[in-house]
């Protein structure tokens, strides 16, 4: 899934391709909110994303199953 993070008085958003879904990263937001802390996300790569709760100004979560590109057999 495409996770794009906007932050506060920053132009550029921050966006990840990660494998977790929609509730993994709406409960990982929601428990950063309510402690004050950072939000810590991984992506597929294996970097790690962090970013202060307080300085989140929107997440946009896309699609969890993409579609894939090329041949192959379903």
């Amino acid at each position: 899934m495409e996770i794009k993070i906007g932050i506060v008085n920053v132009a550029r958003e921050v966006s990840i391709e990660s494998s977790l879904t929609s509730e993994e990263v709406t409960k990982v937001l929601g428990e950063a909110l309510a402690s004050g802390g950072l939000v810590e996300l991984d992506d597929d790569k294996g970097r790690r994303i962090i970013v202060p709760a307080s300085q989140v100004g929107y997440v946009e979560l896309g699609p969890e199953n993409q579609r894939r590109v090329g041949f192959g057999s379903v």
